[in-house]
């Protein structure tokens, strides 16, 4: 028993060993002239690199060859100062301003709005509105005045008034005078947030408490809710009345002749599109549209289409303010689901007014981690000395308080001074709020912008795939320089170098055997009996096909020009031998070829394929650099961390 305890040790200890490095991600898998990389990062690397890959031994020795030439190019990078211009500084800070953006967001907060959003398109809603204007940064005395006249308008409502009369009486929006503002069936996205998530909340029939926006305050009578329309493909025919007083009824006579026509199957409708439709741009796609939505379309125009139930489907002639129409049902999908919508979700919500709430959910975050606070006390002392010239970046600071702390946060100190610098700094601003309120809101701003600062700065410490994936693009963009110093570029400028490579290396660009052919393709086999006569008396390809043609471009098409086999797939199907051939059946045509000449293969001049031989120079250099490289430097592969990964 002891024998047999003795002999497992070994494996055991194989087995833990393993083990153990593969719970250590900061184990050293590879140095490169005593830098170390963790097996972490090669680890991260190699499996966005292998995703689908089956991981063995074999495969992570193979990967890891790549890597230390990888790691060796940026080294040499390093070396050569590449990090430290100014075009590296730049390209990778704009990077990384792109990669840190969704690690500045509540991002918690920002599923929810995901998914609020695809719940909002799951419903269609139909409002009227009334508008009372007041500006976003309106003083809190205006804002108090339009709320107020706001709800007295709702308690007129609430007491039996006609909304719709209501709407053309009082509401500033301009439209109101005409629709009585009815802004018709509309979804998620199509209208600024706040007033979405209001109509959305209110159930029909019944009108909405005052709803601030960027526009004014807002009161919401929901007439209607239903169920998503989707999205629709349609083509159209639109006669458009050509006079006030007579165009009427003649447009919808024509209308009406084209549905006949087309019902009658005298005509299909993408012809009647193209030949009468007054839509120019749609005629010349037999009245074909674009997918659309509900808000899209006018009301009638979207009732009309969605009410096709079939593809292929016509409406009967309908009017809208655009003319008469005809509408065929292309083709239609329902909303897709939440999954397949994910992606398009987070952009328009993080492009549309909701990313405000993402980003000061997130900011409330940071202020609880980072203990923020303001000086109300020093604020206090600015906001109160506040005049217009505060608009001009102009405070008046006691210079006792220019020392004292007006921000802090997880330690550091933002002091009155700093603000006072960041005032005058910042230049004139236009005059929206009171002096004193442009102040706290300028400190606010202020103190919120340096906080997201600090969090920025720390995202590598705090996040380990943000580390990562920042480390990547900094050696991609060293690794990109270098190899366009090494290799690329060089194998360009280099033209001696080519030229010593091109004739040391010229039997690998070979021609070859290729002929200089004249094709006839013949219409009919009767062509193919007048062109071989023709050759036979010894004429031109031009005067041939000038005098068979004579009666349609279609009974001859000649193609000379020198190819291989490989070039032309009548050649490669046709015995190579000099005059002409035999006719070759191809595709319901006859061709004949007339072979001029047969040309040996032979070596291509450098000009004949620059391009190739560049490509193949610059694997070259690369080979020889690698290899040269790999002298210089010392690098050591510790294989019982890299078979770790499993």
């Amino acid at each position: 028993m002891k024998v047999k305890s003795l002999a497992i040790l070994p494996l055991l200890f194989v087995c833990l060993s393993t083990a153990l490095f593969a719970q250590d991600k900061n184990a050293t898998v590879l140095t490169v002239d005593g830098e170390p990389t963790t097996i972490e990062e090669f680890e991260n690397i190699f499996r966005k690199n292998n995703r689908d890959s089956v991981i063995t031994q074999q495969s992570l020795d193979e990967y890891m060859e790549l890597f230390i030439n990888f790691k060796l190019k940026v080294k040499e990078a390093r070396e050569a100062g590449l990090d430290t211009v100014k075009k590296f500084k730049t390209e990778l800070d704009g990077y990384r301003a792109q990669l840190a953006r969704p690690y500045l967001t509540d991002t918690d907060k920002l599923n929810d709005l995901m998914h609020e959003a695809y719940q909002h398109q799951t419903e269609e809603v139909r409002a009227m509105h009334i508008l009372i204007k007041t500006d976003a940064n309106a003083t809190p005395a205006d804002t108090l005045r339009a709320y107020n006249k706001t709800m007295a308008i709702r308690e007129r409502i609430v007491k039996g008034e006609d909304f719709a009369s209501l709407a053309k009486a009082v509401s500033e929006d301009p439209s109101a005078k005409d629709n009585g503002g009815d802004l018709g069936y509309f979804s998620a996205f199509q209208m600024v947030y706040p007033f979405e998530k209001a109509a959305y909340e209110t159930k029909v029939n019944e009108v909405s408490m005052p709803v601030r926006t960027r526009y004014g305050y807002h009161l919401i009578y929901v007439v209607d809710k239903r169920a998503a329309r989707g999205e629709i493909h349609a083509a159209h025919i639109v006669v458009k009345p050509k006079s006030e007083t007579d165009g009427e009824a003649n447009a919808q006579t024509k209308i009406n002749e084209i549905y006949q026509k087309i019902l009658s199957g005298e005509s299909t409708f993408e012809d009647m599109a193209s030949k009468f439709s007054d839509d120019p741009t749609s005629a010349k796609k037999g009245g074909e549209l674009s997918w659309f939505g509900t808000g899209k379309m006018v009301i009638e125009f979207e009732d009309a289409a969605f009410g096709l139930k079939n593809n292929g489907d016509i409406s009967q002639p309908f009017k809208t303010g655009f003319g008469w129409h005809i509408v065929k049902r292309l083709d239609y999908k329902p909303l897709a689901s939440y999954e397949a919508m994910e992606k398009e979700l987070k952009s328009k919500v993080s492009k549309d007014s909701r990313a405000e709430q993402t980003k000061k959910s997130f900011i409330d975050k940071l202020k609880k981690e980072y203990v923020y606070t303001i000086n109300e006390i020093e604020l206090g002392k600015l906001v109160e000395k506040a005049d217009s010239n505060a608009f001009e970046g102009k405070l008046y600071v006691n210079k006792k308080s220019l020392d004292k702390a007006l921000i802090t946060m997880s330690g550091s100190t933002i002091t009155v001074n700093e603000f006072n610098e960041y005032m005058r700094n910042r230049g004139r601003s236009k005059p929206t709020m009171t002096p004193g309120d442009f102040v706290r809101a300028s400190a606010n701003k202020y103190g919120e912008d340096k906080l997201l600062q600090l969090e920025d700065a720390k995202l590598e410490e705090k996040y380990t795939p943000f580390r990562l994936l920042m480390k990547e693009y900094r050696e991609g963009i060293l690794l990109f320089e270098m190899t366009d110093q090494m290799v690329w570029s060089k194998a360009v400028k280099d033209t001696a170098g080519l030229a010593t490579y091109y004739e040391s290396n010229k039997q690998n660009f070979m021609w070859p055997e290729r002929a200089n052919v004249v094709i006839y393709t013949c219409s009919s086999p009767d062509i193919a009996k007048k062109v071989r006569k023709m050759l036979k008396d010894g004429k031109d390809k031009s005067i041939i096909a000038g005098e068979l043609n004579e009666e349609s471009q279609l009974n001859l098409q000649v193609q000379e020009g020198v190819y291989a086999k490989e070039d032309n797939a009548i050649l490669a199907k046709t015995p190579w031998q000099m005059g002409i051939s035999a006719d070759i059946q191809d595709n319901g045509q006859v061709v004949i070829v007339q072979f001029k000449e047969i040309i040996a293969p032979s070596v291509k001049k450098l000009d004949e394929a620059r391009g190739m031989i560049t490509s193949e120079f610059q694997t070259y250099l690369e080979q020889q650099w690698i290899a040269a490289m790999r002298q210089e430097h010392k690098y050591k592969v510790n294989t019982d961390v890299l078979h770790s990964i499993h």
